[in-house]
């Protein structure tokens, strides 16, 4: 089925590494982008542009950029990169603006942000799994290490919203213009599973690591811990009733490792900045649900108490 091309103007709420990656690649096509996010991005990228680097290429693009989300009110689509617990926040902040027609597009760890902003809106909701490895490099400098492919699919309280089918398709379509592959498909909530499983194997032990992903991955014991993590995080999926493959699970954090190995991830480039990190919505989710379910998660727990222990500080530091 050929999807029709409809011009599109996009905000990004919340344009971090991610929404800036993303709303750069967009930009990069020819899309027209507004990114909204702190101050000090904001003032680099109107005065420099948004810079992308990559191993092989350095692209400067000239987008709008504001602090306040107001900005959104000309987009037909915008993408929700705000940090998971910012979610209901950032909804009511923008509510007053959206147009009408408007599309979100949560693009956000975790399994619960999409359905969080239909909640509070009224529009088009869709579920986005990023597959990326991108940093700040410096204010308005986005790096990309790796990666980039997107999953897009419908939230589950947006279904029967007029138009959502049509929707994820234009989306979808956009993106790819843009040289984002970017599928539609029909089980986003399988997919937003198995997205959070491989981020419980890797960004707690790289934040308390202090680890990229490549040399986690080549140590044995904290293979091993990886993988426990996983096996707990899949049976509480499908204690929840969401049917993930053990082992193609395992393959994928593999994967993941050698395709993003000079990674990062974003709960320890959080923890180095001295930022609130997203521990809650990732780890933690499976606790709360591994104790609402009777699923005993002990690694999950230990791995969630910790990356919470070390984001209150540091009583080695002078």
């Amino acid at each position: 089925m050929t999807t029709e091309r409809r011009d599109h103007a996009v905000a990004v709420m919340g344009a971090g590494a991610v929404g800036g990656y993303y709303g750069g690649m967009l930009a990069l096509s020819g899309v027209p982008v507004t990114l909204v996010g702190r101050a000090h991005h904001a003032a680099a990228i109107a005065r420099d542009g948004l810079v992308i680097e990559r191993a092989d290429r350095r692209d400067v693009v000239h987008v709008n950029a504001a602090t306040d989300a107001s900005a959104v009110r000309d987009a037909s689509v915008v993408l929700v990169c705000v940090k998971s617990p910012d979610t209901r926040a950032a909804a009511l902040a923008m509510k007053p603006h959206l147009r009408a027609d408007a599309t979100l597009v949560s693009l956000q760890n975790g399994v619960s942000n999409a359905d969080a902003l239909a909640d509070i809106l009224d529009h088009v909701v869709l579920a986005a799994v990023v597959w990326v490895g991108t940093s700040m490099e410096a204010a308005g400098v986005v790096r990309h290490s790796g990666g980039g492919d997107l999953a897009l699919g419908v939230a589950t309280p947006s279904a029967a919203r007029h138009g959502a089918a049509q929707r994820a398709r234009e989306v979808g379509a956009m993106f790819e213009r843009a040289g984002v592959r970017c599928p539609v498909v029909d089980d986003i909530d399988a997919a937003l599973w198995e997205k959070l499983v491989v981020n419980c194997a890797f960004n707690a032990v790289s934040a308390l690591g202090r680890s990229r992903y490549g040399r986690m991955a080549r140590d044995e014991n904290v293979r091993h811990l990886m993988e426990a993590a996983v096996r707990e995080a899949v049976a509480v999926a499908h204690a929840a009733g969401v049917k993930l493959d053990q082992a193609a699970m395992i393959a994928t954090v593999w994967r993941t490792a050698d395709r993003l190995a000079m990674q990062h991830s974003s709960t320890a480039q959080d923890i180095v900045r001295g930022k609130p990190t997203e521990i809650d919505m990732l780890n933690g989710e499976v606790v709360r649900r591994g104790e609402a379910l009777g699923v005993p998660v002990p690694v999950n727990r230990t791995l969630h108490a910790l990356v919470r222990l070390r984001e209150r500080g540091d009583d080695l530091a002078s």
